[in-house]
C-alpha cells in the first residue's frame, strides 16, 4: 500500500466512529449502524452491541459480516471519490474473562468513554470483527485490496 493511501486509511479509521454493519438476517442482507474501535494490534475491529438488536442475533447465527466505513461528504469531493473501506470478515463474541476481552474493552472505552455504563447491562457484549478481506478506496479510481496483515501494519505506523 502506498504511503498516501496508508495515511488516508489511518485517518479514516481514526476520525470516523461509526460503521455500517452488514449481516445476514433470515438469509437476506441487513445493514445497521454500529460504533467501532480498532483492536490495539490492528488485527480487527470492536463493536459493543445489545442482544436485543437484530444484528447481534444475526452474528450469533452466522458470523460472516461486513463493515463499511466512509469519510464524511464535503462539497468539494464527489460522493464517488470519498475515501472508504469495506471489511469482510468474521464476528467473534468476546465473553467476560476470555482472552482479549480486557484489551477489547479498554480499546472501546478509550474511544467511547460515555459507553462505560452500557458495560454493566447484561444484554450487551463485545464482538471482534476479524477481517478476511479488506477493500480500500482512497478516492476516485484508487481502489486496492489489502490483507489483514497490511491493515495491521498500516495501523501500527505513527
Amino acid at each position: 500500500m502506498n504511503p498516501a493511501h496508508a495515511h488516508t486509511l489511518r485517518e479514516l479509521l481514526r476520525t470516523q466512529q461509526v460503521a455500517a454493519l452488514g449481516t445476514l438476517h433470515a438469509g437476506r442482507p441487513y445493514v445497521s449502524m454500529v460504533p467501532f474501535a480498532v483492536l490495539p494490534d490492528g488485527s480487527g475491529f470492536i463493536i459493543h452491541v445489545s442482544e436485543l438488536a437484530a444484528h447481534t442475533r444475526d452474528m450469533l447465527l452466522n458470523p460472516q459480516v461486513s463493515l463499511l466505513i466512509v469519510a464524511p461528504p464535503t462539497p468539494e469531493v464527489p460522493p464517488q471519490a470519498l475515501a472508504r473501506v469495506t471489511i469482510q470478515g468474521r464476528a467473534a463474541q468476546y465473553a467476560d474473562g476470555t482472552d482479549g476481552h480486557a484489551a477489547a474493552t479498554a480499546a472501546y472505552l478509550s474511544r467511547f468513554p460515555q459507553s462505560a455504563e452500557l458495560f454493566g447491562f447484561a444484554d450487551f457484549s463485545l464482538f471482534a470483527i476479524l477481517p478476511d478481506s479488506i477493500r480500500f478506496v482512497g478516492g476516485f479510481a484508487q481502489a486496492t485490496t489489502i490483507s489483514s496483515q497490511t491493515l495491521a501494519d498500516v495501523l501500527s505506523q505513527a
